[in-house]
C-alpha cells in the first residue's frame, strides 16, 4: 500500500507541475477614432465674410469667401473643401442656433445745432427698437458726434446730448436698464465725413449704436 500511495502522490504531483496557469488574454488595441476636422467661414449679415488663416503643420490655408473651408482628415494635411449652406446647418445647425446674435450697428443722423433727429432717423427708430427687443439682454453703446461748425467744448457737449436723448428713449420706449447702456460724445473729432472746420456737413451730425 505504501508503494501504491507514493506512486499516486509521484502521478499528482507531476500533474501539478505541469498545470501551469494560462496566460491572460492580450487586451485588443484601441483604435483611434478617425479626425475630421471642418473649418467654415461664415458670412455676416449682409453675406459677405472677412478673411480666416488656417495653419496645421507647415500647410497653411486662406479662407475668404463665404463658406469657404478646410478640413482635416490626416494629421499632416489639410485640404480645402467645397461646402453649401445647406450642409452648414445639418453639421452646424445646433451649435449656430445657441450661438447669441451677432452685434448689430445702425446710425441716427441729426438736424443741425440740436438733439433733434432728422425726419428720415425718426422713422428707422422702430426698426432698432425691434432689433433689441430680439434679445434677451442687450448691452448698447451710444457714441455722439457733431459735424466741425462750432467750438471744440460746444460741440463735445452737443454730440453727448444726442446720445443721452437716443439713451433716454431706449430707457423710456423699452425698459431697458441703465447699466446696459454706455454712453460717450466724440464732438467733432472722428468725422464720417472729413471736412475743414466750420463745414455742416449732415453725415456727421449722428449717433452711432452698437447692439449686441
Amino acid at each position: 500500500m505504501r508503494g501504491l500511495a507514493r506512486a499516486v502522490a509521484l502521478v499528482l504531483l507531476a500533474l501539478y507541475g505541469c498545470a501551469t496557469p494560462a496566460p491572460e488574454p492580450k487586451p485588443a488595441p484601441v483604435s483611434k477614432p478617425a479626425r475630421d476636422d471642418l473649418i467654415v467661414l461664415l458670412p455676416d449679415p449682409e453675406g459677405k465674410a472677412a478673411a480666416l488663416s488656417v495653419t496645421h503643420g507647415a500647410d497653411q490655408r486662406v479662407l475668404s469667401a463665404p463658406y469657404a473651408a478646410a478640413r482635416i482628415k490626416e494629421e499632416g494635411r489639410l485640404d480645402t473643401v467645397d461646402i453649401t449652406p445647406d450642409e452648414v446647418n445639418r453639421v452646424f445647425g445646433e451649435v449656430v442656433a445657441a450661438l447669441p446674435p451677432r452685434p448689430v450697428s445702425f446710425l441716427l443722423y441729426f438736424l443741425e445745432g440740436k438733439d433733434q433727429l432728422t425726419a428720415e432717423s425718426q422713422q428707422v427708430v422702430q426698426q432698432i427698437f425691434d432689433e433689441i427687443k430680439r434679445r434677451p439682454a442687450p448691452e448698447i453703446v451710444i457714441i455722439g458726434h457733431t459735424d466741425r461748425v462750432g467750438t471744440v467744448p460746444y460741440n463735445d457737449a452737443l454730440s453727448l446730448r444726442r446720445a443721452e436723448k437716443v439713451r433716454d428713449d431706449l430707457k423710456n420706449v423699452l425698459g431697458i436698464p441703465a447699466e446696459q447702456i454706455q454712453v460717450a460724445g466724440r464732438g467733432e473729432r472722428e468725422p464720417l465725413v472729413p471736412t475743414e472746420d466750420e463745414v455742416a456737413e449732415p453725415r456727421n451730425r449722428r449717433v452711432e449704436i452698437s447692439v449686441r
